[in-house]
């Protein structure tokens, strides 16, 4: 099933929710905290080395307040741009499962009750940290409120999976991926294009790695240089070519024509923080790199699915 239109020529989250519960959804970004197995030396020091100092969680909430304050005060601003949506809590900010299981129970237990229109819940974390027994916990959480786990692969190269400190190898991700699917849990996917190193056929790949494992949603992002990472660090040192802007829309488009046409495209473009954004710059303009998108593919009468073979 998708959910074309003669405006998106993808299956676009906004349109799959809209059928599903008939309202606008929005994601409340929750930070808890956690901190990551590549990080605290379990697997690696560091982190990932794209990753900013919040672990991605920048537009999340303090890490510091209870999920309690956090969610509400999302909540207040959204209530007065979209006073009917349902939410989605949201743990953003590092890995989000790496945490003894009565700690997660006690969490996301409370998550699912924080408000009467909490529809869905959405859990970022690692395919390394998804044991049994969480699965197990998480199947049994997803028949009272739908569970969404978000992974981060970033490209099926492992050479570059190593160049980015990622820390855990594709067969790790193929099984957790498994393990979730065997569940009837929803699995969404974030990947990247611009990674060092990378070519076309590399961005190509990731799709064609992806669609073998039939994933629910995927994010598509350009990489982002972001001050005072690793990748920053490496960038300033011995810059690499980011792609431009046409030719980010390019690579997209055909990642888009190779994917399976029933996954639900969540975003195609990354945020970062203006302030701490080194490159790419067109990045900033966000609806601009959409429109780019959305018209090339009008043009073109291209749609997601055209050349899926997996």
């Amino acid at each position: 099933m998708n959910f074309f239109t003669s405006e998106k020529h993808y299956n676009t989250l906004s349109n799959y929710y809209k059928q599903k519960y008939g309202k606008k959804m929005v994601k409340i970004s929750l930070n808890m905290n956690f901190t990551c197995p590549n990080k605290d030396g379990k697997k690696g020091y560091g982190g990932c080395t794209y990753c900013s100092r919040l672990g991605s969680g920048d537009f999340a909430g303090n890490r510091f307040d209870p999920i309690e304050k956090q969610f509400n005060s999302v909540k207040e601003i959204i209530d007065k741009k979209w006073p009917d949506a349902y939410y989605i809590p949201y743990f953003q900010a590092n890995t989000n499962t790496y945490a003894p299981l009565p700690i997660l129970k006690e969490l996301f237990e409370k998550a699912i009750r924080l408000d009467p229109l909490v529809k869905e819940i959405s859990i970022g974390t690692r395919c390394d940290c998804l044991e049994d027994d969480k699965i197990e916990f998480l199947a049994n959480l997803n028949k009272k409120c739908h569970v969404q786990i978000e992974l981060g692969l970033q490209t099926s190269n492992e050479k570059t999976g190593e160049l980015l400190n990622r820390c855990h190898t594709n067969l790790e991700f193929i099984e957790a991926v498994k393990k979730l699917k065997e569940n009837n849990i929803e699995v969404v996917v974030h990947i990247m294009n611009g990674l060092p190193g990378e070519t076309k056929e590399d961005m190509l790949n990731t799709i064609h790695f992806l669609n073998k494992l039939h994933i629910d949603g995927i994010k598509i992002h350009e990489l982002c240089i972001i001050k005072g990472t690793k990748m920053a660090h490496d960038y300033l040192a011995n810059p690499w070519h980011l792609p431009t802007l046409l030719e980010y829309r390019d690579i997209v488009i055909e990642q888009l024509q190779i994917l399976d046409p029933n996954v639900i495209v969540h975003r195609l473009c990354a945020d970062a923080p203006i302030e701490d954004l080194i490159e790419p710059k067109w990045t900033i303009k966000k609806m601009v790199v959409m429109n780019e998108i959305d018209k090339q593919m009008r043009k073109l009468n291209v749609f997601q699915g055209d050349h899926f073979n997996d």
